[in-house]
């Protein structure tokens, strides 16, 4: 199930909320929980090293450095747009609503002294680390938010205690993420010259996960179904994971 060469080694996961105000931040956040739970079981360790609260519930955003053999590989496939279904517990009316919230899985790769980003690509800005749950890490403002200019990509790490460390890691991750890039597209090209097709889009709806008004988990690229969708938002995603890597092994 793992033949890309970067399957073995660690990642970062990005989770961000769709439109949808707190009833899209609270879905991130309990996203938030079933990867770390799925992490935990796995004995795979992490750090988090960007987390936004929402304004009035769960959050905006959160990235998580994992570290683990096989973390890209398993968790790759987990990149796409996720959808709640539940009775929202924002709304007086108690009305059915529907969630978004996007997964980004990327490798960290361990050589990326080619890559060269020049100063005027991108800007820097400093801002005050808050730590899970709303918690303060650090008074000063040393998280730091790389914006990668030519191609919109931004890169934030608040988990280290001085400014420079965290601009040192966002460098590092930064470096990564246009590498990673670099080489998606050399083999895109690749493809094209060999007649392959692939039909994976990033940001297309992957998973549905409903609460209302009935119970089901539901991968839209497998088929695969669970209805016991409390046991999954736990951290139990073997069978999503392993299901989809087999079927594009």
């Amino acid at each position: 199930m793992f033949n890309n060469k970067y399957d073995s080694g660690n990642c970062i996961v990005d989770i961000h909320s769709g439109a949808g105000g707190e009833d899209a931040c609270d879905w991130a956040l309990m996203l938030f929980r079933m990867y770390t739970r799925f992490f935990d079981k796995k004995g795979y360790k992490y750090d988090v090293i960007d987390y936004l609260d929402g304004d009035g519930a769960g959050i905006k955003r959160a990235s998580i450095m994992v570290y683990g053999e096989y973390a890209y590989g398993y968790l790759k496939g987990e990149s796409g747009v996720h959808r709640l279904v539940r009775l929202s517990p924002f709304d007086s009316n108690n009305k059915r609503h529907t969630s978004f919230a996007s997964i980004s899985v990327s490798p960290i790769l361990d050589d990326v002294s080619d890559v060269v980003i020049r100063d005027e690509d991108i800007k820097i800005d400093v801002y005050r680390s808050s730590g899970a749950g709303g918690q303060s890490v650090n008074t000063a403002d040393s998280a730091v938010r790389i914006t990668y200019l030519p191609s919109k990509i931004v890169v934030t790490c608040q988990n280290e205690r001085s400014q420079l460390q965290n601009k040192e890691k966002a460098m590092e991750i930064l470096k990564s993420k246009l590498k990673m890039i670099e080489i998606e597209k050399q083999e895109e090209e690749l493809n094209k010259i060999k007649g392959v097709s692939k039909n994976i889009e990033f940001g297309s709806q992957i998973r549905s996960y409903v609460l209302h008004p009935y119970s089901m988990v539901k991968d839209h690229r497998t088929n695969v179904e669970e209805s016991n969708v409390n046991k999954v938002l736990d951290g139990d995603l073997d069978l999503f994971i392993e299901s989809y890597l087999r079927m594009v092994k």
